[in-house]
This record gives structure tokens, C-alpha cells and sequence, in this order.
């Protein structure tokens, strides 16, 4: 009897303690709209989520928590004191985007935890998302945020390194412009950082895509190896302790020397930045994807209507290389009269004066080399309905930031682009804010240089047109004859640009190709690095493809204006092209091979498309993706685009309801429709 006794009071105490476990461990589940994708909150000792798709685990239990420099832990034996849930359907008046209004739907969970902190936790029919809300007053410093994404195997990554690898702080001063590299996760180099967008791909078709959205006044995400298998975990770059100043290129960067032991320095009550984890399973789904869009803070400025997007004469790739003027080109008032009056002539609604115009090293842009009269500059394209801007290097603007605003506002110009920030940490986050709040106040636009990729501030301050943080075609003034830009091309649309627009620059009118000699079948790699006569790597239809296929609201013309002055038929369409849109579709691509966009502004279509460097015939009904019949103008690859990139037709087709055309993609080819 004492025996059974015994045995009973440990059944007991094994069933209590079964239940208190499962009392601890529960699991929250916010589904999408349409059923098909969810994301798992489970609360236990340690706080994961977990992500599925039709029933398909793309993430598995995957750690997060934030640590504050007190010791405190948001997400470490964590005690829920309340959840609120909702479903949202509303529609977002998109400013300068790919669409003019975006349909916001998901479901969404908040938990309110002890100590506090919640977690806000939001489902999207492509993808879910997750961020860390305090509720606590007074300042306080996070120490690091934990983000541990694991995965249910080796799966094969697209992702972007830092350009240099090296010591942590050399990685964390980068330009986040690399090609991607493709590899299994146990394949990745475990001493170099990736920054977002990357992609995995996951069981059975699945592709999971991260980035991060809402990212203010608080370090960016890298990913990195380092820790675990079959994972990615997060890295933030700590907090700039000593610096050195007016250093780095050209006297216009700050070198950090030290840094703090944490990443964020908190004052009262915010929200944290949003991980978002985008889930479809074909790559068209993917390039249509609004989240990282939908996830940012609403517009912050009142009145937009002063707020000008645009086409751009650029002088910095083609190197002020005129020909034919009867005069010295450079970077003088005469060369660009010459920029504007080209603009003028062919409705581009702005002229950029790249670096330059102000006295080199000195980092103070109310001083202006002798050759350069900005004023004058200004009226003369004033008269001519053409806008000036200004390049700006980090430090000098920083430094002078609102003087500089009132002045150069006051005399009437545009927009400052501002460059060489290099780095994402929390100083060089906020920057990017009060530029595009300074901004704001003196009616400027902005196009972000040097910097990390778009994280939603775009949509708070639509001011900031663009941004870089692409491997462009500017890379292409230097890249060794390895490169393999073409397929970079076919590639950025379905990660890159799913963060926001991305100033490529494209529009060259040298183009290069990769001919294969038919006898020996070997490659012939035309392109060639050359600074001040540089070329494109694909064909003339490529980069013509490109002004379609790539969101860009300020959007460059690359090239020489002599050069478009040769080329009338091909200039003239780029600068019809508009570079915001009513609406967009990509309508078929895969990643890495080529890509297909309709976008539509007023009741104008435009059809463009890229090529890898693989031969490929395109089917199209015109009706069917438009609703539109008629007259279609067509540009696509000519007969000997394989050989000479240049090469390519122009013709007008009339279009039936149901009416299928066919358009053939030369190698590292393209084509632009206008309907």
C-alpha cells in the first residue's frame, strides 16, 4: 500500500508539472486573411515564433527577445497580462509609388507582457511581421536585440554580402552595394555580414524573403552565420562612441574609432522596427509584394503637392564627357547650360550637379569652386522649366544642415543627393530622418546616396525620391570583366526592390554583349571597365526595359547628352516614360533569369522587360493585362542584338481583344511597350 502510495504522488506531481509547462508554453497563431500563411508566437521560457504556409514550416521555433543595459529581458520567462486582437481592410493613398493606392489587409495580434513591453505581430496573405513595443518611460539603452531565424534545413540563400570583408567595424562602414551570392546556408562565410533584402529558399517551392520595415532612430539589421545551424542570425551595429570627424573619402565621412557595448539609446515610450518575413511561393507573387510599404509609418508631411518626381540629366557616369560644343566640358556653367538645355528640350525635369561644384575636402558647401555659379544655374534652368540639385556629402550636410537647406531653398533649388554615409547604425539611421525633416521644411527633395536600403521612411517622408543601396550600373565604370551585371539585373527586382525604389541609373547607350563565336562556342565579353566612356553590360532594349521594370521616382538618365542627341528615338521614349505610377503588375519572371512589369499612369500602359543572358521568347496579350486594345509601340531586341548590343527595332502594332504577341529577348536583352 506505502508502495502504490508513492507511485501515485508521482503520478501526481508529473501531471502538475505537466500542466504547469503547458501553462507556460502558449501558443499564439495570427493567420492571414486568406487562411494560407501564419505566424506562431510561443510563450514559454524563451519567446520564438515560428512561420508556415499552407500548412508548409518555412521558419521554424525561432528566438527573439530585446536585452536592456539593466539587465532586463523582453522575452526570457515572459507573462502575458493581455492580447488584443484585429482584422484590418483599409486602402493607403501611396505617395510616389509603384501605385497609387495600396489595399493595407492583414490580421493582427498585439500581446501586452509584463515589464512593460508588447509584441506587435501582424499576418499579411504574402508574408507576416513582428516587432518589439515598449511602454516604458524615461531613457534607457537596448543592449541588443535577439534574432535567431532557424530553418528546417540547408537551404539554398540569395543574399548580399558587405562588399569588404575584414574586422566588424571595417563591415559595418559599407556602401550596401554588392552582387548576391547564392549558396546553402552551411555554405555562407561565417565572418562576413549580409544586409536585407535576402531570400531562402524554402521546402516544397516556398521562398522566404527578410527584411525590415518602420526602421527609425535605431540601428539596421544584418544577418549573419555565426551562430547555429540552418540559421541567420540578427547583428546590429553598437552605438558610436568616439569618432573621428571631416574624414574618410574626401574629408566627407565620420570613421567611427569606439563604440558603446550597446546598439540604442530609448527615450520614453516607441515601437521597435518591424522583421518582416514576405512567403509565396512563386517569384511574380514576390516583385508584387507591398509590405514593406505597408508596414511604415504613415506621411508625416501635410501638404505634398510641392513634391515634384521626376527624370534627371546626370553628368557624374558619363563624366561631363561632351563632344562637339566648341568648348571645354567640365564641371563649369557652360557644360551645364549645355545639361539644361538638353533636359529642356526633351522634357527631363531636372539637372544634378554631382560632386564637384563645391570646394573639394573642405566639407562646407557654401563654398563654391569659381567655375560653378549655382544662382545663375538655377535661373537659367528656371527659365528653361528645368530643376537644379545639389550633391552633398555626408558630413558637410550634416554639419550645416539647416543653413545650407534655407539657403539653397531660397535660391530656388530642388533637391540635395545626399552621399557616403556608409553605415546603418543608430546616428546614421536618425540622420536620414532629420535630412528628410529638414528637407521638408525648405521644400526639398532628397535621393539618399551611400546609405542602406529603403525601410519604410519613404512612405513617412515621401520627400526622400530615392534611394541607393544597389550594386548600379555607376559600378560598371570599374567592375573587372568578370562581372556578371546582367544577371544582378534579373535579380534585384525580387529582392532589392521589394524594400523601395532604388536608384540604378540606368540609361547607357554603349551597350555591351556577350557574343558566342559559332565555330568554337566560346564567349566573347565585350564590356570592358572604362571610367570616362563607360558602358552598360546587355543590350540597348535592356536598359530601355529598365525604365519600366525598376521603381524609381527620381530617375537618371546615365549618359552623355551628346550621346542621347545621336540615339533621338530611344531618348525621346525614356523621357516619356512617367516614374511614378497609378498602378503596376509584374505579370512573369523568375529570379535571376528575367523579369515582366505592366505599369500604368493615367490611361497610358507601359510594358517592359529583362533578360539574363539566356535567349527567350516572351508571349503577351496586350487586352487581356491591360483591358486595352489598339495601338501598341513596340521596342525589343534587333536581329543582331546577340552581337551588337545597340541594335534594336522599333514598330507600331495594332492590338485586338485576345490578341497574343510574341517578343523575342536577345541575350542579356529586353524590350519596352508603350499602349
Amino acid at each position: 500500500m506505502k508502495k502504490f502510495h508513492k507511485q501515485w504522488l508521482v503520478l501526481l506531481a508529473t501531471i502538475l508539472c505537466i500542466n504547469v509547462a503547458q501553462a507556460a508554453n502558449k501558443e499564439y497563431k495570427v493567420s492571414s486573411p486568406d487562411g494560407r500563411t501564419a505566424i506562431y508566437i510561443n510563450v514559454g521560457q524563451q519567446l520564438t515564433c515560428r512561420i508556415t504556409q499552407d500548412d508548409v514550416e518555412v521558419m521554424t521555433n525561432s528566438p527573439i527577445s530585446m536585452t536592456l543595459t539593466d539587465g532586463t529581458i523582453w522575452g526570457v520567462a515572459p507573462k502575458v497580462i493581455g492580447s488584443k486582437r484585429r482584422a484590418v481592410n483599409e486602402v493607403i493613398n501611396a505617395h510616389f509609388y509603384k501605385q497609387d493606392k495600396v489595399q493595407d489587409q492583414y490580421n493582427n495580434l498585439v500581446l501586452h507582457f509584463a515589464r512593460k513591453w508588447n509584441l506587435d505581430v501582424r499576418a499579411y496573405n504574402d508574408g507576416v511581421a513582428y516587432r518589439f513595443v515598449s511602454t516604458r518611460k524615461g531613457k534607457y539603452e537596448i543592449k541588443n536585440e535577439q534574432a535567431n531565424f532557424q530553418f528546417t534545413d540547408d537551404l539554398d540563400t540569395t543574399v548580399p554580402y558587405v562588399r569588404d570583408p575584414g574586422s566588424l567595424e571595417f563591415q559595418l562602414f559599407n556602401s550596401f552595394e554588392n552582387q548576391y551570392t547564392r549558396k546553402k546556408l552551411s555554405e555562407l562565410d561565417k565572418n562576413r555580414l549580409m544586409f536585407l533584402p535576402l531570400s531562402i529558399a524554402a521546402p516544397k517551392g516556398k521562398r522566404v524573403t527578410i527584411t525590415e520595415s518602420d526602421l527609425r532612430q535605431y540601428p539596421g539589421m544584418y544577418l549573419t552565420t555565426r551562430i547555429g545551424q540552418n540559421s541567420l542570425t540578427g547583428l546590429f551595429a553598437p552605438l558610436r562612441d568616439k569618432v573621428e570627424k571631416h574624414s574618410g573619402y574626401n574629408n566627407l565621412q565620420v570613421i567611427v574609432k569606439s563604440r558603446h557595448d550597446y546598439i540604442a539609446q530609448v527615450d520614453g515610450p516607441r515601437s521597435f522596427p518591424w522583421r518582416a518575413f514576405i512567403v509565396t511561393d512563386n517569384d511574380v507573387d514576390l516583385a508584387n509584394t507591398t509590405m514593406s510599404y505597408k508596414l511604415a509609418a504613415p506621411c508625416a508631411i501635410d501638404d505634398t503637392s510641392w513634391i515634384k518626381p521626376g527624370k534627371v540629366a546626370w553628368d557624374w557616369w558619363n563624366d561631363w564627357n561632351l563632344e562637339g560644343v566648341g568648348f571645354k566640358p567640365g564641371i563649369n556653367n557652360r557644360t551645364y547650360k549645355y545639361y539644361i538645355d538638353f533636359a529642356s528640350k526633351k522634357g527631363i525635369e531636372y539637372v544634378i550637379l554631382d560632386e564637384g561644384w563645391s570646394v573639394n575636402k573642405v566639407y562646407d558647401l557654401m563654398r563654391v569652386v569659381p567655375e560653378i555659379n549655382v544662382k545663375e544655374l538655377v535661373d537659367y534652368g528656371k527659365e528653361r522649366h528645368v530643376g537644379i540639385i545639389l550633391w552633398a556629402g555626408y558630413y558637410a550636410f550634416d554639419k550645416d544642415m539647416e543653413k545650407v537647406c534655407k539657403y539653397y531653398s531660397e535660391m530656388g533649388v530642388k533637391g540635395f543627393k545626399v552621399d557616403f554615409m556608409n553605415g546603418d547604425d543608430q546616428e546614421l539611421v536618425h540622420f536620414n530622418e532629420r535630412c528628410a525633416q529638414m528637407a521638408a521644411k525648405y521644400k526639398l527633395v532628397l535621393d539618399f546616396h551611400g546609405a542602406y536600403k529603403p525601410a519604410g521612411l519613404q512612405r513617412t517622408y515621401p520627400n526622400i525620391l530615392n534611394f541607393e543601396g544597389v550594386h548600379g550600373l555607376e559600378q560598371m565604370k570599374w567592375q573587372p570583366k568578370s562581372c556578371d551585371q546582367v544577371t544582378y539585373d534579373v535579380t534585384i527586382p525580387y529582392i532589392r526592390m521589394i524594400s523601395g525604389p532604388l536608384d540604378y541609373t540606368q540609361g547607357a547607350m554603349n551597350n555591351a554583349v556577350r557574343p558566342v563565336n559559332p565555330e568554337t562556342k566560346e564567349v566573347e565579353i565585350q564590356y570592358y571597365p572604362c571610367f570616362s566612356k563607360p558602358m552598360s553590360q546587355g543590350t540597348r532594349c535592356h536598359q530601355l526595359g529598365m525604365y519600366i521594370t525598376y521603381l524609381s521616382p527620381l530617375n537618371m538618365l546615365c549618359d552623355t547628352p551628346t550621346n542621347y542627341e545621336k540615339n533621338p528615338i530611344c531618348t525621346a521614349f525614356i523621357a516619356s516614360i512617367p516614374t511614378i505610377w497609378d498602378e503596376s503588375k509584374t505579370i512573369q519572371g523568375q529570379m535571376g533569369k528575367y523579369i515582366v512589369t505592366a505599369r500604368r499612369r493615367g490611361d497610358k500602359w507601359y510594358i517592359g522587360g529583362i533578360n539574363n543572358w539566356d535567349a527567350r521568347d516572351i508571349t503577351l496579350n496586350i487586352s487581356e493585362i491591360t483591358g486595352k486594345t489598339g495601338q501598341v509601340i513596340v521596342f525589343q531586341d534587333g536581329p543582331n542584338a546577340d552581337m551588337n548590343g545597340v541594335d534594336y527595332t522599333k514598330k507600331t502594332i495594332d492590338i485586338q481583344k485576345g490578341q497574343n504577341i510574341t517578343i523575342h529577348m536577345a541575350p542579356g536583352g529586353g524590350f519596352a511597350l508603350e499602349i
